[in-house]
């Protein structure tokens, strides 16, 4: 085993060719990797009749490193391996007295420890210990402009594919918690017609309900192209579905959008696969930044950008503020359109 930070398809690779470590410290903000890795070391590192007395499973608010240690020291009874999971590990107090043990651990025994939404801190002895004799993996969040693509990867992992737009619409809707974008995905799937293994725009508004045509993508669209009458049917859409829409929501949206659409201006190489890379956006979406770019200078946008924080605050109450959050909404996209004129 590597004895170093992995990413979670190095050590996938290593566990299906039952190259294992004896420690697997799985920390980071997103749950989802580390529950695969852990799944998939209580389901098959022990057949069933080996899990009755190596396998265990121990909670960080019900035990202790010196708890931790002592089980973990142990043998294996007619198996090769002792297996010990760790889960809710940070809510162990002193956790970094496990560092003791993993100056030497025992050999036959794998230590999985999920310490979720945080990471270790890199200057403790533990950490130093870990990467010196165990596998240390963080689970980073991701943003929400990295969403899109990891669902057409995930979807192509398992022969799918998606219009370009279906990876967005769904990142808006589901948000970037991979669990439950998973769920919805799997879903999906199961109501795809046989012999059509493509999501469309229209699928996905069918079987998750998220309008293709009045969402924050296509008011972003309708932003960056100056077309007011488009703009407006998205607004009276979203006060008419205030639950789906809320506004805060999409001003976040469109300070994503702009943020981005800055940045566009600065990249020297506009060519296609350039700026989708710099921007992580599809290629298929480019085109919409050229016609914004053209629409929106820096100095609009640095404008626009300000716009958005003093509306965020207007619709949060902040101010002398007597208007409706989308009457708010529906003046700050008047003004970002007419900004330039």
């Amino acid at each position: 085993m590597r004895n170093k930070d992995l990413e979670y398809d190095d050590i996938m690779q290593d566990l299906k060719n039952k190259i294992f470590s004896p420690v697997y410290f799985l920390a980071g903000e997103e749950p989802f990797y580390i529950d695969l890795i852990t799944g998939y070391i209580e389901s098959n590192v022990l057949d069933e009749q080996e899990k009755a007395f190596n396998q265990i499973i121990l909670y960080g608010n019900d035990t202790t490193p010196a708890q931790i240690i002592d089980i973990a020291r142990r043998y294996p009874m007619m198996a090769a391996h002792m297996v010990v999971i760790v889960k809710e590990a940070q809510a162990i107090k002193k956790i970094d007295d496990l560092a003791v043990y993993l100056q030497n651990p025992q050999k036959s025994t794998i230590l999985v420890i999920n310490y979720k939404y945080k990471s270790l801190d890199r200057r403790t002895r533990l950490y130093r210990a870990i990467s010196e004799r165990g596998v240390y993996f963080e689970s980073k969040r991701l943003k929400e402009y990295e969403v899109p693509g990891w669902i057409d990867r995930y979807l192509m992992k398992k022969g799918i594919k998606t219009e370009p737009d279906a990876g967005r619409m769904l990142t808006e809707y589901l948000g970037t918690d991979l669990h439950k974008i998973v769920n919805e995905l799997e879903k999906l799937m199961i109501t795809l017609p046989t012999g059509k293994p493509l999501i469309t725009l229209e699928h996905i508004e069918k079987n998750i309900g998220i309008s293709k045509d009045f969402n924050n993508f296509e008011l972003q669209k309708a932003i960056g192209e100056k077309d007011p009458y488009k703009a407006a049917l998205i607004l009276k859409y979203f006060e008419g579905n205030t639950k789906e829409n809320p506004v805060n929501l999409t001003i976040a949206s469109l300070a994503g959008y702009f943020s981005r659409l800055l940045t566009y201006h600065y990249i020297e190489d506009k060519s296609k696969n350039n700026v989708a890379s710099v921007l992580g956006i599809h290629p298929y979406f480019v085109k919409e930044y050229e016609v914004a770019a053209a629409n929106y200078s820096i100095r609009k946008v640095l404008e626009i950008i300000s716009l958005l924080r003093t509306y965020d605050l207007k619709t949060k109450g902040f101010g002398d503020v007597s208007s409706s959050p989308y009457d708010l909404l529906k003046e700050l996209v008047f003004r970002i359109i007419n900004i330039s004129r």
